[in-house]
């Protein structure tokens, strides 16, 4: 594997939004895990004569996301307790469990989250006010991502 060829998975994974990325071609291997300041990339070769080398490359880090505008005192967010795809509404077509204005009480379905194929509704832990919601229909979501911020009452 070559520096071009690197640099073009290094744009791949920039591109992509992944956080890791690895490729095997043979004999070589390439993993490139996206990290704060600097992109890590460790590229395997072997050969039959000797043991695998490994060659650490650094390059540049994907910018960082613009920081987010201060939060109002005292809100409450629902982050996601688990991998997997975030979805809206119970059932495609039917309305949304919440919407930006509703009101909630504690044990209130927000949202569903579909991990493995199994479909984990998302309470909220709080008697408040949606105020924002920070997931699209459909989206993945990681494990902490936030999925609403809700205002107390």
């Amino acid at each position: 594997m070559n520096i071009p060829e690197i640099k073009e998975l290094i744009q791949a994974l920039i591109d992509s939004g992944v956080a890791e990325l690895e490729v095997q071609r043979g004999e070589n291997r390439v993993r490139i895990v996206r990290g704060g300041a600097v992109q890590e990339v460790v590229v395997t070769t072997a050969s039959a004569a000797a043991a695998p080398v490994q060659h650490v490359v650094s390059a540049p880090a994907v910018p960082a996301a613009p920081p987010a505008p201060k939060a109002e005192e005292g809100l409450q967010t629902v982050k996601s307790p688990i991998v997997g795809t975030y979805y809206a509404a119970p059932s495609p077509g039917a309305s949304d469990f919440v919407n930006v204005g509703d009101s909630v009480k504690p044990g209130k379905v927000l949202c569903i989250v579909e991990s493995m194929k199994l479909m984990n509704e998302i309470e909220c832990e709080v008697s408040g006010t949606i105020i924002a919601k920070h997931v699209e229909n459909g989206q993945p979501v990681e494990y902490g991502t936030t999925l609403f911020t809700v205002r107390p009452s």
